[in-house]
Order: C-alpha cells, then sequence, then structure tokens
C-alpha cells in the first residue's frame, strides 16, 4: 500500500446514500427460506416450503392457501334457509357453501392436464367448468385415439406432407409427395385421423339431436349439447362423461349428482364447429341457443353463497367467470395460473387486481396470480389440496 495514501472519512452524502439505517419495523415479517435437501426428499415439506422460498414459488404457495380457503368454505353445509328445494335445473341448484368455478383453455386438455381435470370433475370437487371448443373435442377424441408426444422444434409443412426421395445413380432425387396428415400443438401431435374418427362419431348424434328437437321440442344450449356428448361417449377417462353423469354420488356434504355444467361460449370454434358445419350440410336445422347458457352461469354465481374461481389460461375462458361473477358483486377466492403479462391492455394478462377494478373480485379478497405454465404448476396444486380432501382407502 502507498505510504503516501492519506486516511479519510467517507463522505456523508455517501453513507446517507449508501449505508442508509433501516427504520421499517421487521419483527414480524416472514423470513424467506427453501427447503434444506439435508433434512431428505419429502415432496410435502418441498412444496410448502414453495411459501416463504420467494418468487413465483410464494405466489404458489399463496395459490395454494385459496385453494383451502375454498374448500373449507365448500364443507359449510347449505343453510336451511338458503335452501334450493324448489330448483328444477341442477346444474344453477346451490349445492354447497362455496360454488367453484374451473376454467381452462383446449391445450390443456391435450397434454395430461386432462386427467387432473377429470379427476376433479368425477369426485364432485368442482361446480362449474369453462372452456374452448377444444377443450371439449379433445376431451372426447381422446377416447377415439391418444393424443401423442411430438416435439416444439418439428416442421409444420413437414408434418403436413413430406417430401419423399430416392438414390438414382447415387444421386438424391426428389420423388414424390407423401401426405403425413398430423397436426402439432406445442410438443404434441395429433394424427388427422382422430378428427375423422370424431365426424363419424359426432355427425350421428348430432342426428339425433336435431330429430329431438323437431319432435320433442328440445331447445339446445352448448352446455346441454356438451353432456349430451358426454352420456353419449361413456368412457371414465372423459371429463364430458363424468360432468353428465347422473347417478347419486355420496360426498361428505350430501347425496347429490355430479351433473357438472360444461359451458362453451366459442363451441364453433375449433372441430366441434367444422363438424356442425358439415352437419348443416347434410342434415340441416340444428339450432344451438346460446342465451339459455349465460342465464344459467350468471345465475351459479348469484346463487353462490361463496365463490371460488381457479382459472387456467387466459381469453374467453377467463373472461366468461370473471363476468359471471360481476353479477354477486364478484369472488371471494381466486386463482389465476397463466403466463401472459399486462403491457398490452389484454385480459388474459391482466392481473387480479384489474378485476377488483370491475366488480369481478371482492374488494377484500386475497386473490392470486401464479405466472407459470399450467402442466408444470397445476397438478402439484391439486394434489397439495383437492386430492387431500379424498376419503382414505
Amino acid at each position: 500500500m502507498d505510504q503516501n495514501v492519506q486516511k479519510a472519512e467517507i463522505p456523508q452524502n455517501l453513507v446517507d446514500a449508501v449505508l442508509i439505517k433501516t427504520t421499517a419495523k421487521t419483527e414480524n415479517s416472514i423470513e424467506v427460506k427453501g427447503y434444506d435437501l439435508n433434512e431428505g426428499v419429502d415432496y410435502n415439506k418441498l412444496l410448502n416450503s414453495y411459501l416463504t422460498t420467494g418468487f413465483q414459488a410464494t405466489n404458489y404457495g399463496l395459490a395454494v392457501q385459496q385453494v383451502k380457503n375454498m374448500l373449507e368454505s365448500r364443507q359449510v353445509p347449505v343453510p336451511q334457509d338458503k335452501a334450493d328445494d324448489h330448483e328444477t335445473d341442477p346444474f344453477i341448484k346451490r349445492r354447497t357453501g362455496c360454488t367453484i368455478f374451473l376454467g381452462y383453455t383446449s391445450n390443456l386438455v391435450s397434454s395430461g392436464v386432462r386427467e387432473t381435470i377429470r379427476f376433479l370433475v368425477q369426485h364432485r370437487m368442482v361446480d362449474c367448468l369453462v372452456t374452448t371448443a377444444g377443450g371439449v373435442e379433445e376431451d372426447l377424441i381422446k377416447c377415439l385415439a391418444p393424443t401423442l408426444l411430438g416435439d416444439f422444434s418439428l416442421k409444420g409443412s413437414e408434418l403436413r406432407v413430406r417430401n419423399m426421395y430416392y438414390l438414382r445413380e447415387r444421386q438424391l432425387v426428389y420423388g414424390v409427395r407423401r401426405k403425413q396428415g398430423l397436426n402439432r400443438i406445442g410438443n404434441l401431435l395429433v394424427p388427422n385421423d382422430n378428427y375423422c374418427k370424431f365426424e363419424e362419431w359426432l355427425l350421428p348424434v348430432l342426428d339425433k339431436m336435431l330429430e329431438e328437437q323437431k319432435s320433442q321440442g328440445t331447445v339446445w344450449s352448448p352446455s346441454k349439447l356438451i353432456t349430451r356428448l358426454g352420456e353419449e361417449i361413456n368412457n371414465e377417462d372423459s371429463i364430458c362423461y363424468w360432468a353428465a353423469k347422473t347417478e347419486i354420488l355420496k360426498c361428505d356434504v350430501c347425496m347429490c349428482q355430479n351433473q357438472i355444467p360444461i359451458f362453451c361460449p366459442a363451441l364453433t370454434d375449433g372441430s366441434l364447429g367444422d363438424m356442425i358445419y358439415f352437419h348443416s350440410y347434410r342434415n340441416p336445422g340444428l339450432i344451438v341457443d346460446i342465451a339459455q347458457d349465460i342465464r344459467r352461469i350468471n345465475t351459479m354465481a348469484v346463487k353462490a353463497i361463496k365463490s371460488g374461481m381457479i382459472i387456467l389460461g387466459g381469453g374467453v375462458i377467463k373472461h366468461h367467470i370473471c363476468n359471471a361473477n360481476l353479477m354477486r358483486n364478484g369472488a371471494d377466492y381466486s386463482v389465476f395460473i397463466n403466463t401472459a403479462n399486462e403491457f398490452d391492455g389484454s385480459d388474459s394478462g391482466a392481473r387480479p387486481d384489474e378485476a377488483v377494478s370491475w366488480g369481478k373480485i371482492r374488494m377484500d379478497a386475497s386473490p392470486v396470480k401464479v405466472y407459470a405454465e399450467a402442466t408444470l404448476v397445476f397438478p402439484l396444486l391439486v394434489a397439495q389440496t383437492f386430492a387431500t380432501c379424498l376419503p382414505s382407502q
């Protein structure tokens, strides 16, 4: 060290800028702490530690708390003065102390999250589903043929049509174009034959529905149409099957039926719409009334003693559930799981606080948004909450 350098006091402006003293009270603050793997591999403790880990792990932990609050309120029996004894529509009949709305986009049914949603519906742990056309048709199509794993990097033009080559005099020569007929959903593949099988299965069902419309005066709505498809598919792997099931089931609160409505305000935006279009040529006249369903879902929200929203993804499914809860001055509990951001003003990316401004979430609620891809998060969330409510076998 240069002996000629003289010691000096740190300038006060640097002290004031960098070494400012903490004056806020922190005694009751929660310490950030993750899971110590020296304690062994305990997945339940690991997931519980997310609450104090920070970032989206903490948001996940808060989402677990929100869902547990929903389930706790759900166990409260319906008071006698609010009993729905005279309600004839099983879809909107008040059944528990907390009506849970579950929304999900179609890609999640294409993925293995379908099985998680089916579990919830099978055990009547939710009261209402809202999805897109793909969320209905992909569930039914999987009963007819499987969806396959692929890769995000597979080239679309080669999945559609593959160029075939052969050797001629040691030269690679273009031959024919062979149709592959593979449709890509992210890193999933759906053979186009699956949609052909769906058409073969669906069109006769639409014929029967049209006949009932003409002979019995049946007025179909999207939810009633989906209930009928669930009855017709008759496959226990299906979400629609369990949602339509009418046998009396025993639960912790009452003896009840599944009969869970699946609302699909964009019913024609997918293969279902394609098939309805084809059907209109060969056997025209089928009418699907959307006015019935907006009354149904809004009435479910209005009747709810308490209301919980779990929404996976964004777009129409997110807004449809939130808007129904506007009719009751907002949901009591809310969990959003998606990867969208709010900078473009979209409803998909909107944080829960924006919904509070519209009256879609109550001002005294503690809603949570988890910025995460739902296939990573939702099965864990269900495992830590809903699945623990099942009686031991």
